[in-house]
């Protein structure tokens, strides 16, 4: 394989919503024919085992400010510097055709570089309010394209409406059929995110546990907790006699939200584009501190589509949710519209989309 076949470097931050859409990007640029080579942080890393396994994965020295004492934060701009001048040196070695960075710290030395080199470059934003890191290159890259439509842009930036692109074990169940609630084993599956999952295991119990007898012995639940949490969970659904599995991570999230009937989750962007591509109904529990309220306009989409049910974490009671969850297992027509409305909210192209600006970057540099 030798120089001449095209480089794309991806530049990823150390989360699930940052991590997927740049997956999806790889696996579609590598069935194109091109190298990819991944840059992200330890952090990111943990999420690294799902790309394929031609995606070189480099660590680069990064760090956020959102995290630890003032020493540590003293150290991120030392650790961006020595990861600006690692990418610096590799990019000088290995040329990319394009960087595509995703957000995250762990993006800032790679796009840094590709500025300093003047390479084609383009960041994808997942949600409909930009994160620090974009913000800061929306007007220093060629393309933005977006994941939610409206996104809220810096004056004079134009964004490309993409949609969010998922992984290939999401897209496989594109559109899988939906069996609507009824007199049998109906499957909750609750999914909180990376962060800010702990109001979720403090409220859907209590919530499940008040829904109606006639609706609750079908109910079986998968809830995603984090570990502090799992145990005190896992206890109350015992203790309340209602089927629960508890785990701080779902390696078969496409799997389990296909054989859901409701999901209530989070609003970050690869929840809701996975429950767009699946076709699910789904009760959305926008996290309140995101930065600019992102998780907001990201649910914003399929609320408009009929699709979802938004429930402000300022308003959520166990008694409120709990009509909410009772409002679609106990209305089998509103559920089959709401997985049909979500479905239709859907981007099932985007990689590819996103894949043909990568290309026209690299046409645009070699004309």
């Amino acid at each position: 394989m030798g120089n001449r076949t095209p480089l794309l470097v991806i530049a990823a931050g150390g989360t699930g919503g940052h991590m997927f859409p740049a997956q999806a990007l790889a696996e579609v640029m590598l069935a194109r024919g091109w190298r990819v080579k991944l840059s992200t942080d330890t952090r990111g890393a943990r999420y690294a085992g799902g790309f394929p396994d031609a995606v070189e994965v480099a660590i680069s020295a990064s760090g956020t400010f959102a995290r630890g004492g003032v020493l540590a934060k003293l150290g991120v701009p030392l650790r961006l510097l020595a990861g600006g001048m690692g990418a610096l040196w590799s990019m000088l070695r290995h040329r990319p055709t394009v960087v595509v960075g995703f957000g995250g710290y762990p993006s800032i030395p790679a796009l840094a570089a590709a500025w300093v080199l003047r390479l084609p470059r383009m960041i994808h934003e997942q949600n409909g309010v930009l994160g620090r890191v974009n913000q800061i290159f929306a007007r220093h890259v060629d393309q933005v394209a977006c994941g939610t439509w409206p996104t809220t842009l810096p004056a004079g930036v134009t964004g490309v409406p993409t949609g969010n692109p998922v992984r290939a074990s999401v897209r496989e169940r594109l559109g899988a059929g939906y069996i609507a609630p009824g007199d049998y084993p109906m499957s909750v599956l609750v999914i909180g995110g990376s962060q800010g999952a702990r109001i979720l295991s403090d409220i859907v119990p209590p919530a499940i546990a008040a829904l109606p007898m006639e609706t609750l012995r079908h109910v079986r639940v998968a809830h995603q907790a984090r570990d502090e949490d799992g145990e005190r969970v896992a206890r109350y659904y015992a203790e309340h006699g209602i089927t629960a599995e508890i785990a701080p991570f779902f390696a078969d999230i496409p799997r389990r939200m296909s054989e859901a009937q409701l999901v209530i989750s989070r609003a970050g962007a690869s929840s809701v584009a996975d429950l767009t591509i699946i076709g699910r109904p789904s009760i959305l529990i926008p996290y309140a501190a995101a930065a600019g309220d992102h998780q907001s306009a990201n649910a914003r989409g399929l609320a408009e589509a009929g699709a979802a049910i938004v429930v402000p974490e300022a308003r959520l009671t166990p008694a409120d949710l709990a009509a909410q969850i009772e409002l679609v297992l106990a209305n089998p027509d509103g559920a089959t519209q709401m997985a049909r409305a979500a479905l239709s909210a859907g981007h099932p192209d985007a990689a590819n989309t996103l894949a043909d600006m990568v290309q026209a970057l690299a046409n645009k540099k070699g004309s």
